[in-house]
């Protein structure tokens, strides 16, 4: 870790353990943001810290992400977490929990059709279709950004019970109402979580929602880069946190 990121490391919790939830961002946070969603890396580390706060909150750890729960399972294998699924349309509130679906509106298809041809147009553009949203990712055709919008904007979106959001490189279309700070709420209804005090962890707009409602409840909601100047920094203080003895912090 560099000397700047060492400055920044957020202090611990006031809280112990035992009184916390946390609930953390997955891309740009947790791992580093790649090329096209398909593309990050998981440090076998990572896994290994996870795992133990999870043990030493109770199983109160859960994943809040934009992805599809099937993603993360698919990069963190063979030990499932609780997930917010797509910014909490899917929710599985334990690791052997069954996955719950909110009855939402269905994504038009003619909305496919014309992403998937925006796509073709424009090369280095990707399309990321999700069961209840879509997302046209322009990091690898940054000039394409305004196009983008302006065609998401033609299909007036908001008539049809959906939104558009910003996000890293991207526009993402999802359910109205849905967002990382209901994802949030929603898990603290619940065993494990119940009671609890959530550290919310994000890096991008998409994550303010959650941010917000974490410091309501009484919790921290911290950013990339405000609270961690970078990932590396972000992941070396949860795994100073999970060195801590007991009912203590590492930090």
């Amino acid at each position: 870790m560099s000397d700047e990121s060492s400055r920044k490391l957020v202090s611990a919790p006031a809280f112990p353990p035992s009184e916390a939830a946390f609930m953390l961002d997955f891309d740009g946070a947790l791992v580093e943001i790649a090329p096209t969603p398909d593309a990050v890396v998981v440090p076998p580390e990572l896994i290994r810290t996870l795992t133990t706060l999870r043990d030493k909150c109770g199983g109160a750890l859960a994943i809040v992400t934009g992805r599809p729960i099937a993603q993360v399972d698919h990069f963190l294998p063979g030990i499932p977490f609780a997930i917010a699924g797509e910014h909490g349309v899917a929710m599985r509130r334990s690791p052997d929990g069954a996955t719950e679906r909110a009855s939402l509106p269905v994504l038009p298809a003619q909305w496919l059709e014309q992403a998937d041809k925006l796509a073709k147009d424009w090369p280095g553009v990707t399309i990321e279709r999700k069961q209840a949203g879509l997302v046209l990712h322009f990091r690898g055709r940054p000039d394409s950004a305004e196009l983008l919008r302006q065609a998401v904007d033609g299909w007036q979106v908001e008539k049809s019970g959906f939104h558009v959001q910003a996000a890293k490189m991207a526009w993402e279309i999802r359910p109205e109402g849905i967002d990382k700070g209901h994802a949030v709420a929603s898990l603290l209804e619940q065993a494990p979580f119940t009671g609890r005090r959530p550290i919310f962890v994000g890096d991008d707009v998409t994550d303010l929602d959650g941010v917000r409602e974490a410091r309501a409840r009484g919790g921290l909601g911290l950013m990339i880069p405000d609270d961690f100047p970078d990932v590396p920094a972000y992941r070396a203080w949860l795994e100073a946190l999970a060195g801590g003895e007991g009912d203590q912090w590492g930090v």
